[in-house]
């Protein structure tokens, strides 16, 4: 019986923001815990038994799939900042600013998680989508319910997608019938989640609660004390929020925490600024902010789609300043808060926006090449969550997370057609720009199929 599983065929991933990896033969060993224990290139198919060999592998032991004509290897797709309510509001409210779209679009949505059925109908289909459009990895704000969030992070464990989930705090600002009735509740229902996410995931394998203050105005600043020590007892935790999103956001966040004249130094104040910061948006950004995120190694969860349609004031983050200053940077989906869900989609409108930039820049910031934004998507997005030891590429030692691309046949969709004399990179190029889930054959966590017929591995 077969110990170890083996993947044989066409790799493409990122070994730095610039740096793509092309590999046409390469053979990828996984042991039965899912984890990568060896990358060989340019292994002939006749001599793959040999380079097993070499690897002190008995052949008998390993089970080698081989990719079909037109599949390749890529890493999975890592999704920095996803509201998984808003799955049942895509595409609603589109052109308004954030705070009129929050009142009267999200938070009625949003309030409908009360209620554990409808949060376990929308979270069922909500995780299952994403693992269709290949995102192995996202990281979830859920509603102020603590049983709805407990399900999202139960349904991300049956479904192998790997995730961060957390509670979102509200304690002020918000309709009454959408907040937590009181800063000590916020903080309590919070323990809670985090006690269950690590009861039914000890070690963490795929699940880690994250903390959520969903931003300033929405929390009391004991909630944002009471969060930044729950931060400070728990090293292993993430936080989230979002910053700097939008002009109309930030004067009100201002005139909320007058003694503070940026969101760095205020999240800083209350211990949520750090290396395990996911900061959704990052629109308006002053030189000094820039600095204090490189110096605190926070990471960036750029928004491309909803930055440009609803709510995010209608910006174009500064991504190119971000990767020149070696600022963490991912990309997200935003889920409801844009016309896609798609990190493919959240990949082409990231460089539209950069091409933009570059032009009211007067060509300072060169907009992102197709290289850059799969970065982006995978390495990049795997580093914004602390994540880049286990995840974001094929390198030995991190965990088989992993999408299997079919461009030919019926695996082809209505993506470019490939034509018989096209390299690797040009197919690679026409699926990121022209490609959909339709191409995404098969979905891996952690070496575990989640999405897509087993019967397809060749």
């Amino acid at each position: 019986m077969a110990q170890l599983t083996a993947y044989y065929g066409p790799i493409i991933h990122m070994l730095a923001p610039s740096e793509l990896e092309i590999i046409p033969l390469a053979l990828i060993v996984v042991d039965t815990g899912g984890q990568i224990t060896s990358l060989t290139r340019q292994v002939e198919s006749h001599n793959i038994h040999l380079a097993l060999t070499s690897l002190d592998l008995s052949p008998d032991l390993v089970d080698v799939r081989h990719l079909a004509p037109g599949q390749i290897l890529i890493p999975g797709f890592v999704d920095t900042h996803n509201h998984a309510p808003q799955w049942a509001q895509r595409g609603l409210g589109q052109g308004m600013h954030i705070l009129g779209w929050l009142d009267k679009i999200t938070f009625p949505n949003e309030a409908r998680f009360s209620d554990p059925a409808y949060a376990r109908r929308v979270y069922d289909s909500c995780v299952d989508g994403f693992l269709r459009q290949g995102i192995t990895m996202a990281s979830y704000y859920g509603s102020v319910h603590g049983e709805a969030t407990k399900i999202l992070a139960d349904l991300c464990l049956e479904k192998g997608q790997r995730a961060f989930v957390g509670k979102c705090n509200m304690s002020r600002n918000s309709p009454p019938y959408y907040r937590d009735a009181t800063v000590e509740e916020s903080l309590q229902v919070t323990e809670d989640c985090i006690a269950h996410i690590r009861r039914i995931d000890p070690h963490g394998r795929l699940l880690k609660h994250v903390l959520t203050p969903r931003f300033a105005i929405s929390c009391d600043p004991e909630v944002l004390a009471g969060l930044g020590e729950i931060a400070r007892r728990n090293p292993d935790l993430p936080i989230q929020t979002h910053f700097n999103e939008a002009e109309q956001e930030m004067t009100a966040t201002m005139g909320l925490f007058p003694q503070f004249t940026n969101e760095a130094d205020l999240y800083e104040h209350y211990g949520l600024l750090g290396r395990r910061s996911i900061l959704a948006h990052c629109c308006h950004m002053t030189d000094y902010e820039m600095r204090r995120l490189k110096e605190l190694d926070s990471g960036v969860a750029h928004c491309p789609i909803s930055n440009m349609t609803v709510g995010g004031g209608f910006m174009a983050a500064p991504i190119r300043d971000f990767l020149r200053r070696g600022i963490k940077v991912g990309l997200g989906t935003d889920s409801g808060g844009g016309f896609s869900s798609s990190i493919l989609d959240a990949m082409r409108q990231a460089m539209i926006a950069s091409h933009a930039r570059e032009v009211t820049s007067k060509g300072e910031d060169k907009g992102l090449t197709i290289p850059e934004a799969f970065y982006l998507a995978t390495l990049g997005g795997a580093e914004v969550c602390c994540l880049a030891d286990k995840i974001g590429n094929f390198v030995a030692g991190k965990a088989f997370d992993a999408l299997v691309i079919g461009t030919r046949g019926a695996d082809s969709g209505i993506m470019t057609m490939v034509e018989d004399d096209d390299d690797l990179l040009t197919v690679f190029e026409k699926f990121i720009m022209t490609g959909d889930d339709r191409n995404i054959v098969q979905v891996y966590v952690q070496g575990r199929l989640v999405k897509g017929n087993q019967r397809e591995a060749k």
